[in-house]
């Protein structure tokens, strides 16, 4: 590693469409900063990084980037994937190792040019510690989730998040001075987040990190540059030393502005009063002068106008909302539940933690009635309308519609005018209602999500990992909305900060047995002695539960039996998963083929010549994409649980 100064930003203006994002921006990064790059929607923060990487000229001011800096870069959505296995792509610290590795692959098959000595081959291989690498690879592919029988698998065959996994595994084996990571927990289950955090707690090189998640921002970064004001300001502490500090700032910029202001106005009286008397002229010009000379200070810039909405108060349900009873759910061989009873009632907030593959979405998803039932009864009580906010957006969607056709398929009656209102609260507007649900961005689709609940409001609502794509600001929002929300809340989120603003109590599940806290998300830590809040909330034993009985009326004898069979299960749970995912695969590959195919016919101008041929192809390509998308999330569903 380089000691010192990395990369200096000095004076950048960048400008937009007529919009300034930066004017005078300053930036110095150093060996060792770990800083966090927080700002409004549409600030500048992809800019930034596009401006560091040397993908994007600044229109001012110049970028000095130290000689021999290497800079790694995992981008917030999409990722390069080819033919290579996801070992090969973990491995490939740099181009020159990845051109030895394919000359002595081609050595080993027998196809060697005769250019190459394999000796001096493998020397170099060995120089630049390519024989080093595989193992380390190995480590770190374990802490993101991977199976070892994945190492091996074309990266083609994986799904959009894991191949971000892949790439994200790729950086930390390579080890760049400085690792440029945009929202990087949005592809990461708990297991796979909580590792990514303690894993750059030590790592060695400087952090440049983009992240709506203020527990990992606090637990990884040390300085925070915010972007405001067209300007970078720096702030050194976590995020929340951070919101302090900005708050004295903003404090600070609004009296300076409201002062030079009032100075501004004091001396242009003057010269407005004077300018025409003889004896005053000269001084009245003074003053004018003195204004032109002064420093500028701009007017605090308003937030960005953000998300800001309240969920219609639903009709008041029964006192009991829901109601599970001996109720037995499997997948396969494997048995997620086994005689479960649970409760709810009317204005609980009830958080559903506990480690990953415990239950947990099966368990919500039970009570919103999107999965049937092997035996038991589930009751829903008097009065009760359900709304389901799925975990995988699209799921919520119907085919490729448009988002405001999605809007308008409510069970109520809902005008295009309500409708338009509602999706422009959630910045969706002007022509971005005609925007496909295919191509929305995640942000996007999670804003949709809660547009069809409020145009719809349920007074049982139940959430699987809500702040999943929002922004901070965003994510504030729907807190806010769900403090005043007067229904009854069960929720999954891994999001701390979100946990301990809305939940009222804690339902641990683990080996298929319900522990409840009857506190909040503090009390429960308390309770359960987690080691951290992080881990609180994938804990996979806890302490004994509190004093009153457990909701689900189960003995510790009966608990023990189920645990018993539970671990016998383990095994089987494995290949049921790996079966199941096979022949998701296998569906997956036939699709895409099709989808290949079907677009090709549309391409070919003989297809025209056909009347009705090119509606045909047209609308079995709909029906394939749409078939993908299903396959795809149930194949990410089974491979994380």
């Amino acid at each position: 590693m380089l000691s010192g100064r990395m990369i200096t930003l000095s004076n950048i203006a960048k400008h937009y469409a007529g919009r300034t994002l930066f004017e005078g921006a300053t930036l110095q990064i150093n060996r060792g900063d770990r800083i966090g790059i927080v700002g409004a929607n549409g600030s500048g923060k992809s800019t930034l990084f596009s401006i560091l990487l040397g993908d994007t000229e600044p229109d001012e001011g110049e970028v000095i980037l130290q000689r021999g800096t290497v800079i790694g870069h995992l981008p917030q959505e999409t990722a390069a994937s080819g033919d290579e296995t996801v070992l090969e792509l973990a491995t490939a610290a740099s181009p020159e190792i990845v051109e030895l590795r394919e000359k002595l692959k081609a050595w080993e098959a027998g196809h060697h040019t005769g250019d190459d000595d394999d000796h001096g081959l493998h020397a170099r291989f060995e120089e630049l510690g390519g024989y080093r690498l595989e193992p380390k690879a190995r480590t770190i592919l374990h802490g993101l989730a991977f199976r070892e029988s994945d190492h091996d698998r074309p990266l083609r065959e994986m799904s959009g998040g894991w191949i971000m996994r892949a790439h994200l595994a790729r950086l930390l084996v390579q080890e760049p001075d400085l690792l440029m990571l945009d929202e990087p927990t949005n592809h990461l289950d708990l297991d796979a987040l909580r590792w990514l955090q303690q894993y750059l707690q030590s790592y060695p090189g400087s952090i440049l990190l983009i992240s709506h998640d203020r527990e990992f921002l606090n637990e990884v970064i040390s300085d925070i540059v915010e972007i405001r004001n067209r300007s970078l300001t720096r702030y050194t502490g976590n995020y929340d030393q951070y919101l302090v500090q900005r708050d004295a700032n903003r404090q600070q910029h609004q009296a300076a502005y409201e002062n030079q202001q009032k100075e501004i106005k004091r001396l242009q009286r003057f010269a407005d009063r004077f300018r025409a008397k003889a004896s005053k002229a000269t001084q009245a010009q003074a003053k004018l002068r003195q204004i032109e000379r002064m420093d500028v200070i701009h007017a605090p810039e308003a937030d960005e106008a953000g998300i800001s909405f309240r969920f219609p108060q639903p009709e008041r349900s029964g006192h009991k909302v829901i109601r599970l009873s001996d109720v037995d759910q499997s997948y396969g061989r494997l048995q997620v539940y086994r005689g479960l009873n649970f409760e709810a009632e009317r204005g609980e907030r009830l958080v559903l933690v506990g480690p990953n593959g415990a239950g947990k979405s099966t368990l919500l998803k039970i009570l919103a009635g999107v999965t049937p039932i092997d035996r038991g009864v589930r009751e829903p009580g008097l009065r009760v309308r359900i709304g389901y906010y799925a975990q995988y957006r699209q799921e919520m969607f119907t085919g490729d519609r448009t988002v405001l056709e999605e809007a308008l398929d409510t069970p109520g009656v809902v005008t295009e005018e309500n409708a338009r209102t509602v999706l422009g609260s959630f910045l969706f507007r002007g022509d971005d209602v005609f925007k496909r649900t295919s191509i929305l961005s995640g942000g996007e689709k999670s804003r949709l999500a809660l547009v069809k609940l409020l145009l719809d409001p349920p007074n049982l609502l139940l959430m699987d990992e809500p702040t999943t794509h929002l922004d901070m600001a965003s994510i504030d929002a729907l807190i806010a909305a769900l403090k005043q929300y007067e229904g009854t809340l069960i929720f999954i989120s891994h999001d701390v900060y979100f946990i301990r603003n809305i939940a009222g109590h804690v339902l641990h599940i683990d080996q298929g047995c319900l522990t409840r806290y009857f506190g909040n998300y503090d009390y429960y830590l308390e309770k359960s002695s987690a080691a951290s809040a992080r881990e609180g909330v994938t804990a996979g034993t806890t302490s004994p539960a509190p004093a009153a009985p457990a909701r689900d009326g189960r003995t510790r004898k009966e608990q023990k039996r189920i645990e018993a069979e539970q671990r016998q299960a383990n095994a089987r749970e494995r290949r049921e998963r790996e079966k199941k995912q096979r022949e998701l695969e296998k569906q997956i590959e036939q699709l895409e083929a099709r989808q290949q195919t079907l677009t090709h016919q549309l391409e070919d101008p003989a297809t025209y010549e056909k009347p009705g041929e090119a509606v045909k192809i047209n609308r079995e390509l709909m029906h394939v994409v749409e078939d993908l998308e299903k396959a795809m999330a149930a194949w990410e569903s089974v491979a994380e649980n």
